[in-house]
């Protein structure tokens, strides 16, 4: 995920707003406590998403990817009074480290929790989406953006996490699927015209896209 020098990384955090105490615990835990915790959105692009946020001011949220709640308190701080959040994991072992965060953090009334599979649970939620972060299996980001496109409000955002997939997309010879599908999604956003969209050499790549 390192693309640009330490030195450079380290000035550009230096010089971005800091996060809450809540968000420092989560970020502190994740990484000694919960396998595979570079899946933790981060300071930096936590921050982002409080930002990207904060400007769309959204009333209706989708999460594809819970994790360990860090990511949907960040987006948390621009919702729109009674905003809601739908969050959607399959990893149910996380749970109940989920609520704690999420109460703790004061939002736990703001976000609508779900369970399983979320190619069988997005088609079930009857909303209209202001803002959308995906950050769940790469194989399926392609099938999240046809399930969500339709449903987005006219000038809502994308965000999609880890599209540059530590730089593998360019590799011409990719051999593993979730680097394929990564590259197809990136395509396949950079050729629909229902959005104006940008790729941001931001962390891991965060492709961003507006409704037109």
């Amino acid at each position: 995920m390192e693309f640009l020098p330490k030195e450079i990384e380290e000035y550009s955090l230096s010089h971005t707003s800091s996060q809450s105490i809540i968000l420092e615990k989560i970020e502190n835990e994740t990484w000694q406590e919960v396998l595979m915790p570079r899946m933790l959105s981060g300071r930096q692009q936590g921050r982002f998403l409080s930002l990207m946020s904060k400007l769309v001011k959204p009333k209706r949220v989708l999460e594809i990817g819970t994790y360990t709640g860090y990511s949907a308190i960040c987006i948390s701080e621009g919702l729109s009074e009674h905003g809601i959040i739908h969050t959607i994991d399959n990893n149910i072992e996380l749970k109940q480290r989920v609520i704690g965060y999420f109460k703790e953090s004061g939002i736990i009334n703001s976000v609508k929790m779900h369970w399983g599979n979320a190619l069988e649970i997005i088609p079930s939620i009857n909303e209209k989406w202001d803002l959308v972060f995906i950050d769940a299996d790469k194989e399926n980001y392609s099938n999240y953006f046809d399930l969500i496109i339709d449903k987005m409000n006219i000038g809502g955002i994308i965000i999609a996490d880890n599209v540059l997939w530590s730089g593998k997309v360019i590799n011409p010879n990719k051999k593993d699927k979730e680097t394929y599908e990564l590259d197809k999604f990136n395509k396949k956003i950079a050729n629909d015209k229902r959005v104006e969209h940008q790729l941001l050499p931001l962390r891991d790549g965060l492709m961003i896209a507006q409704k037109i």
